[in-house]
């Protein structure tokens, strides 16, 4: 079996390459006869002959340790070959070794041992039943009593949706609406629709004929009584006696709330209810828009003007006192309402101390009988601690986000700890809804605000007043001046007589 690669008694082959590569890599830089030799010897022993054919010589070494040299031709020379170059025999492909069998038959394993089945169990007891108990002893009927003609109930009302047959029954005729011409009796309401047509329709009372007023259908009115009633009786509320001059202030420290919407559209709702002696302060201290959004710009004249000519404007007395101050006013369209606008420079701010901010106050409160002040949001000034401090009733206003929110909860904590408790327990919050439809946070904020002060009022959504201009009251929807009145009617209710 010498110099067979098989070990299955073949003819013995040539080394493969493999072996020669192996050789290289083992005896380094030995030549390969030598490498060869040294290598029969210890497989044959050293009395033995050398190999007949000694392996193909390789190509000269890269001279890298321990590499091997590469195979075959360089491959940036497509044309042409070193000098004494050599092609290295081509080998025989290994043959495939046929799978090794092992003798012996395949080892037995014992059967499992066959368990013997489960014993059946008893089947569960029969129970005897339960004894029949004895039912309940029958009671005679109770006498009928004959019914009193006064004691008889009235005979349902047929309501339109009534199914019966797999058919609505008839409609009842349409009451006839409290707008409707009569025309002199030549108005008549019209006919009912024809039923469908059923099997067997039940009898059904007839309807009781309309009255009659002089030969003519009578005319049967529907008001809605809980709505106008509530309106009728916020109108009345703001047309009653307030005692005293009244000062709102509208005050949230973070800005976007709509605090000078508010100002603006609270003194136009009081003022086309009582007609007159309305106005709207702007005492923002950072350049406020209310003189911009409300009244007509028929002067430039600001808060600056009347506090240079203060002391020549609060001698007057009477017409007199009325007519000067005029002249620092601005007026709505309709002359609902007196505007005070603020001044645009900044630097006013500085000359609105308390002192002169209480002598603005006593005189606006000589000419008005509600004012409306849109105070800023540096709680912290004393122009702003001096509003509070002579505000009758506190306006906190706020839109349903959560951030708005939390700055008016925190403003009625300050007024708490600044010994102003009662102005903030008797505040009145005004949720200003700035998109349509009502948010999620709308109703977590209503209870919130609930336990915290005296009532909570909500404002719709309203298209004429997203543009930010000028606030005509008249042009607002009727379901915005309705929520204004109710919102307003509950600011001044407190002090109507």
């Amino acid at each position: 079996m010498e110099g067979s690669e098989t070990g299955w008694g073949r003819p013995a082959e040539p080394a493969p390459r493999w072996r020669a590569l192996l050789d290289r890599a083992r005896f380094g830089g030995r030549g390969p006869e030598q490498a060869t030799t040294e290598r029969h010897a210890e497989e044959t022993g050293p009395s033995a002959p050398p190999p007949v054919e000694p392996l193909p010589r390789r190509g000269a070494g890269t001279g890298y340790s321990g590499r091997v040299a590469p195979v075959g031709p360089p491959a940036d020379r497509p044309y042409g070959r070193e000098p004494g170059y050599r092609p290295e025999p081509s080998y025989r492909v290994e043959p495939v070794r046929p799978a090794q069998t092992y003798g012996g038959p395949p080892p037995t394993y014992p059967v499992e041992p066959t368990y013997p089945a489960e014993p059946a169990y008893p089947a569960e007891p029969t129970y005897p039943a339960e004894p029949a108990y004895p039912s309940k002893p029958s009671y005679p009927a109770e006498p009928a009593y004959p019914v009193l003609p006064e004691q008889r109930r009235p005979e349902p009302v047929e309501s339109r949706y009534t199914l019966l047959d797999n058919g609505y029954r008839h409609a009842a005729p349409p009451v006839e609406s409290r707008y409707a011409l009569l025309d002199n009796g030549g108005y008549q309401p019209p006919a009912p629709p024809t039923p469908p047509a059923s099997p067997t329709p039940p009898a059904s009372p007839a309807p009781p004929a309309p009255a009659t007023v002089a030969g003519r259908p009578g005319r049967i009115e529907w008001r809605a009584q809980s709505v106008e009633s509530d309106l009728e009786r916020a109108a009345a509320v703001l047309r009653r006696e307030l005692g005293t001059p009244r000062v709102l202030a509208f005050a949230n420290p973070k800005g976007g709330v709509h605090k000078t919407t508010a100002t603006v559209l609270a003194a136009a709702t009081v003022g086309s209810v009582r007609g007159r002696g309305v106005l709207a302060w702007d005492d923002n201290e950072l350049r406020g828009t209310l003189g911009l959004r409300a009244g007509s710009a028929r002067h430039a004249r600001t808060i600056r003007h009347l506090v240079a000519d203060l002391v020549q404007i609060e001698i007057r007395e009477g017409p007199e006192l009325l007519e000067i101050l005029d002249d620092y006013l601005r007026h709505a369209s309709d002359g609902s309402y007196d505007v005070l606008a603020g001044e645009e420079s900044p630097r006013f701010a500085q000359r609105l101390d308390q002192f002169t901010v209480k002598r603005v106050l006593e005189l606006l409160r000589r000419t008005h009988d509600v004012i409306c002040v849109d105070t800023g949001n540096n709680v912290e000034s004393p122009n702003w601690r001096t509003v509070m401090q002579a505000a009758d009733q506190l306006v906190v206003t706020t839109v349903p986000r959560e951030d708005a929110a939390f700055s008016a909860d925190w403003m009625l904590d300050l007024l708490h700890e600044e010994g102003m408790g009662e102005l903030a327990d008797n505040a009145v919050t005004l949720i200003s809804c700035p998109t349509p439809g009502r948010l999620p946070i709308q109703a977590d904020l209503e209870r919130h605000f609930a336990t915290r002060t005296r009532a909570v009022t909500v404002v719709p959504y309203d298209p004429a007043l997203e543009t930010g201009s000028s606030i005509e009251y008249h042009q607002l929807q009727a379901e915005t001046r309705q929520a204004w009145l109710r919102a307003a009617s509950a600011m001044l209710e407190p002090f109507a007589s």
